[in-house]
């Protein structure tokens, strides 16, 4: 089997995570610049057999787009471009910054770890792949 990754992206940073080659367990994987998350990505996948992309997808609450989808789809055109092969999914990313926040509070982080933005891109990369993996165990 191969690997899921999870793409948190924004308009500074992109949190990545993967799953394990069995696809049971989400990993923080890194948060990238976001001008060189083409490069990490060719390389990523020159590297690690990939079967699936999630990608976060600002929903709000009444289940409209947000107004990040501007920076997103984007991203997303392109990447259905370079990769028209690979399987690419997009998932509700509401409220996984938050999730994540709590989270480090959760495992006891220091304010001052709590506060760096790259650390909240993974774990929201994180939390978004694992409750992929949830949702899909789940259905099956």
């Amino acid at each position: 089997m191969a690997r899921i990754l999870a793409i948190d992206y924004g308009q500074k940073r992109v949190g990545l995570a993967v799953t394990d080659p069995l696809q049971m367990i989400a990993t923080r994987l890194t948060t990238v610049p976001t001008h060189e998350i083409w490069a990490f990505l060719k390389d990523y996948f020159a590297k690690e057999a990939v079967e699936k992309v999630i990608v976060g997808y600002p929903i709000q609450m009444n289940n409209q787009p947000s107004q990040a989808v501007k920076y997103i789809n984007p991203f997303l055109r392109k990447f259905q471009k370079d990769y028209p092969e690979m399987c690419l999914e997009q998932v509700d990313e509401r409220f996984t910054s938050k999730m994540a926040f709590q989270t480090m509070i959760d495992a006891g982080l220091k304010k001052k770890d709590r506060q760096n933005k790259e650390t909240i891109d993974g774990v929201s990369a994180t939390i978004i792949l694992q409750s992929y993996l949830e949702q899909k165990n789940y259905i099956r």
